[in-house]
């Protein structure tokens, strides 16, 4: 297997994707790579059960185009360079007519030029790197993005928590982090904020301490921790047992139980940017908390679990509107989303083909996630 992934050219790919499209016999195969396993194995477990609910949903009021939907999900085990494998996998051997994944945006930048190259549509539902889809005209998101996310917690931490002297200890080399970091940045010196303390870690490290000492002595009253939930976690921890009571808040990398796991009280008093709140009371969100909660074990589901599923009924409705799994024509379709009125929001895909749509902040209380507003772009 591996010799014959390492001898795909871009020929056998373009060939291979053109091939699905024309093979009108039996299901309409869709290939989804997620981090089932390993460190970011929450996030790609809760967009994995969306995506399998919607597929399930979809089948069951009697498919697309006259067929079934046929999932096939492939683990990366978090690893580097896995998506790159898995993708190639997927488009020449299974034949699937579109890629849904990843969640975390390094592993969707391995995957999405592969995706261009074979012209295979990529939908990723949750990874807010801006630079993800301008690797080309058939990488999409159902997610906004990281400009957007570091302003909205730029305006929070500026109008609602009144905070004027601000650090951010971000990842040194991950992607989200990074860009994140980056924007917020602008947005909160913009509005008047000062950034008093800028720290880097690196993914995997589990002692902050050195950090946290220069961010205390630099009398801050706020830190922005743009990185994942395992990070996010140790890091509050070793904040409150450093003596630093103020708030911290990052990005939708929090958004995990792991999160509270990990953190335990620190986290109280913290917040986080989203995508959506199963707090919210509109029917679309109730109906798809209580189908979700049937299907698994009565877990509640969170936003990468409700992109998840948009994601996968975005590209059902493509699909039908093209009505054809053609790959340039199901692209075109895609690109031409308006209005989609999903679990996370009201979606359309803009020409950059990022989704433009509301982000929420939750704040962590009782050892639970409460929403607190949204937040328009």
């Amino acid at each position: 297997m591996t010799k014959f992934l390492r001898s795909l050219g871009l020929a056998t790919l373009v060939a291979s994707a053109v091939h699905a499209a024309d093979d009108a016999a039996g299901p309409i195969k869709v290939g989804e790579f997620a981090s089932l396993t390993g460190k970011e194995a929450a996030f790609g477990q809760s967009s994995h059960k969306g995506t399998l609910l919607a597929i399930e949903e979809i089948n069951a009021a009697g498919g697309v185009l006259g067929r079934k939907l046929e999932l096939i999900t492939e683990d990366n085990q978090s690893k580097q360079g896995e998506s790159a494998t898995i993708a190639k996998k997927l488009i020449s051997r299974d034949k699937v007519v579109a890629l849904l994944g990843e969640v975390a945006s390094g592993r969707t930048l391995e995957a999405a030029p592969i995706a261009q190259h074979a012209r295979v549509p990529l939908i990723t539902p949750s990874s807010t790197n801006k630079s993800i889809t301008e690797k080309g005209n058939y990488i999409f998101r159902t997610c906004f993005i990281d400009p957007f996310q570091g302003g909205v917690m730029a305006k929070f931490a500026r109008q609602h928590l009144k905070l004027q002297r601000v650090a951010v200890l971000s990842s040194v080399a991950l992607p989200y982090s990074v860009d994140l970091a980056k924007y917020f940045r602008e947005a909160f010196a913009a509005q008047g904020g000062a950034i008093v303390a800028d720290l880097k870690f690196t993914e995997g490290d589990k002692d902050f301490k050195a950090q946290l000492t220069s961010i205390k002595a630099a009398g801050v009253d706020g830190i922005f921790v743009p990185g994942y939930y395992t990070e996010a976690a140790l890091i509050a921890r070793q904040a409150r047992e450093l003596g630093l009571t103020c708030p911290l808040f990052g990005g939708d990398g929090w958004e995990a139980p792991q999160l509270i796991e990990i953190g335990g009280p620190a986290m109280e008093g913290t917040y986080f940017s989203t995508h959506y709140s199963s707090e919210d009371p509109s029917p679309a969100v109730r109906g798809f908390v209580k189908r979700f909660r049937v299907r698994f074990a009565n877990e509640t589901p969170d936003a990468m679990a409700a992109l998840g599923y948009d994601s996968a009924m975005i590209l059902a409705d493509a699909l039908r509107r093209a009505g054809t799994t053609e790959p340039a024509k199901l692209r075109d379709a895609i690109a031409a989303t308006r209005n989609y009125d999903g679990i996370t929001g009201r979606t359309t895909i803009d020409s950059h083909r990022n989704a433009s749509k509301t982000a929420v902040v939750i704040a962590i209380q009782d050892g639970r996630f409460h929403f607190v507003e949204s937040v328009a772009p």
